[in-house]
């Protein structure tokens, strides 16, 4: 039979998956508590060998001390009797083999006692180190939970650690800073989309009036009417954009303006914006609105309804429905849109709410930011967005807000 040899680079791929396996090996708490152990047990194992030799040295001095080299043995008549024998017999013990006796009885109690106290000692050891890396990386579990919940919504979040100026401070302090930085360039970022969307919307009015009062005058030359008119809606589209950057921007801010407002009253007011475009593109709106009162941003709130009606309708086919609801429960209030349209794959769902991601289906008066505000807003409220694909077509979408607290 023939030995299989396993080359470098299979030994190579069989650690790497191995490393990849996140179920084995124990924690850092467990590695610690058994690297303390073992080196107890190689310690007390190193100090009983050497415990053991010395005391079986000082038995070996003391025995040349006590025991002569010919040690004279006592004589019993030939003619003793008989019942005197087994005391012969125990009278032929000499000295020597009776401190041999003595020496291995000492020497393996010594030795059974002292093993017996480095278990019971490594025992302890093992608990109370386990214990001692426990409280130590607790700090350092709280780094853990506190990275893993901070995204782009709360990065005001900091751990703040206390405790000792130890390596895991040191860690916590550092992951702050970073913090800092990353809170300082998104709100840098954002400060400049709200910024240049502001100062460009000023130019797009001025070009889209420019454009609409020949066109609206009938003084454009019928040769050029079709590339001004084009050019019309490109601008048209543009402010859209600018509209939809300014809001995402804001929403993104976290700044809230709270007051009372209701859900129910900002649908009815987007279903009012938006029912001529509905008409147009042949998409029947059925409401149930009941009362969703709550306190947050109205100028905010005003634009999550109308993104998500708006999204409904454009992203819909003629002779298509959508169902608005409104309600309130506990101490939130909830709105949700359910529309017919193409088939959504559930993989898919979450990159529409990515910037400029517009589905599958073209929309012509779509931006590709309307539900991104609409995430964008619900984080800043501290609500909850949740969109599932509907089986025969289309999208629901639902959005939970809380109470803000309301401005002085």
């Amino acid at each position: 039979m023939k030995a299989v040899r396993c080359g470098p680079r299979l030994r190579l791929r069989l650690r790497l998956r191995f490393d990849r396996d996140p179920g084995r090996g124990p924690t850092i708490r467990t590695r610690l508590a058994l690297l303390n152990t073992a080196v107890l047990l190689a310690g007390g194992g190193v100090l009983l060998a050497l415990n053991w030799v010395s005391v079986h040295q000082v038995l070996d001095i003391h025995r040349q001390v006590v025991l002569p080299d010919t040690v004279q043995q006592p004589a019993f008549p030939p003619d003793a009797p008989a019942e005197t024998a087994p005391a012969a017999e125990a009278a032929q013990v000499t000295p020597a083999e009776r401190f041999e006796d003595f020496r291995g009885a000492v020497l393996h109690d010594l030795f059974s006692r002292s093993l017996l106290v480095l278990l019971a000692v490594a025992a302890l050891s093992l608990a109370a180190g386990w214990w001692v890396a426990r409280r130590s990386l607790s700090r350092i579990g709280k780094v853990t939970a506190t990275a893993r919940h901070i995204n782009d919504a709360n990065l005001h979040d900091r751990l703040a650690l206390v405790g000792p100026d130890d390596e895991v401070k040191e860690l916590a302090d550092t992951f702050d800073a970073m913090l800092n930085r990353l809170e300082r360039a998104f709100a840098d970022q954002r400060r400049f989309t709200a910024q240049a969307s502001h100062e460009l919307r000023t130019p797009m009015t001025v070009q889209r009036t420019a454009l609409e009062i020949p066109l609206a005058q009938g003084r454009v030359p019928a040769d050029l009417e079709p590339a001004l008119r084009r050019a019309l809606a490109a601008t048209e589209r543009s402010e859209r954009l600018l509209v939809s950057l300014l809001a995402l921007a804001r929403g993104e801010s976290g700044m809230l303006d709270p007051h009372p407002t209701d859900l129910a009253d900002l649908v009815r007011g987007a279903v009012g914006q938006i029912a001529d475009e509905a008409q147009r593109l042949e998409v029947r709106i059925s409401t149930a609105l009941s009362p969703a009162p709550l306190t947050g941003d109205a100028v905010l709130l005003g634009q999550l309804v109308h993104n998500l009606v708006s999204n409904a309708v454009r992203h819909n086919h003629p002779g298509g429905s959508i169902r608005i609801t409104t309600a309130r429960t506990a101490a939130r209030s909830s709105i949700e849109v359910c529309n017919t349209g193409p088939v959504v794959a559930a993989d898919d769902v979450d990159d529409l709410f990515q910037p400029f991601r517009r589905g599958t289906t073209p929309c012509r008066n779509g931006s590709g930011l309307g539900l991104a505000v609409v995430k964008a807003i619900t984080q800043t409220h501290h609500g909850t967005l949740s969109a599932h694909p509907n089986p025969g077509g289309g999208l629901t979408l639902r959005a939970e807000l809380p109470d803000q607290p309301a401005a002085d």
